[in-house]
């Protein structure tokens, strides 16, 4: 049974960048009928909705007793079947779809925006990801299923990975809905790890997914008015620092672009 449970994340998680794709890929203009854009801004609509229901539903778990029973049941599983198993890959493979939008733009492939843009993207994405999850693991305070500490809620390394798949996505969306489902996949191989390690609950998992695609779908939205009051057209930022956290650890990391 906690296969399954694991195999319907899975494939949620997957079918997403299909949604999205549907979404951004077709332009809206004058030119397109009004059935289309009203199905697009539907489609638009249900993009957000997903993310936002994943966050509620984390959120439910601390009063829903069916939510919270289904995170006791899925861990009860994984120590009678699996006896769970550990590894540490998560803590690297979180940032590897942000590695594969960079490398791909190293290597010429098309992008939404240029190196710069993207380097500051990325970076306000984790800066407001982790501005949400660090307050809300000390608000909440629920503990780990091993028990190590009590930051579990939300997923940290959950959230940083979908930041890097919506913003692989963002970047890519132009070019092929696989890079797209390869981001996502990454990013749900992070959270399903996360589980088996032990390290959280599923609701910890799905709220740090929809708070790692929400963080980046806003900063992706809010991005043209930063530009507009903080650039003048002749310069753009080329340095910004981003906040990481690891394990309870608060930390800054510098990035200069020249």
């Amino acid at each position: 049974m906690n296969n399954l449970k694991i195999l319907v994340i899975l494939c949620f998680s997957l079918a997403y960048p299909f949604l999205l794709s549907a979404q951004d890929t077709v332009n809206i203009s004058d030119t397109i009928p009004t059935g289309q854009k009203q199905a697009n801004k539907i489609t638009g609509a249900i993009s957000i909705a997903v993310p936002s229901a994943m966050i509620v539903y984390g959120a439910l778990s601390f009063n829903f007793g069916a939510i919270r029973q289904l995170d006791y049941s899925t861990k009860n599983e994984l120590l009678k079947d699996n006896s769970m198993w550990h590894n540490s890959w998560d803590n690297y493979l979180q940032f590897s779809p942000a590695v594969a939008a960079f490398g791909m733009k190293l290597c010429g492939v098309s992008s939404t925006h240029k190196m710069p843009d993207m380097l500051i993207l990325y970076g306000l994405s984790n800066i407001l990801e982790a501005g949400i999850v660090s307050p809300v693991k000390h608000a909440t305070s629920r503990e780990r299923p091993d028990g190590s500490n009590r930051y579990s809620f939300p997923s940290g390394h959950t959230a940083t990975a979908f930041v890097a798949a919506e913003f692989l996505h963002q970047e890519y969306k132009n070019q092929s809905v696989w890079i797209s489902i390869g981001g996502y996949g990454m990013a749900t191989l992070i959270g399903a790890s996360r589980i088996y390690n032990n390290k959280h609950w599923v609701s910890d998992v799905v709220a740090g997914a929809g708070i790692g695609i929400l963080s980046t779908k806003i900063v992706y939205w809010t991005y043209p008015y930063l530009q507009k009051v903080f650039c003048k057209k002749e310069k753009q930022l080329t340095s910004f620092i981003v906040p990481t956290y690891d394990e309870g650890g608060l930390g800054l990391s510098f990035i200069s672009v020249f």
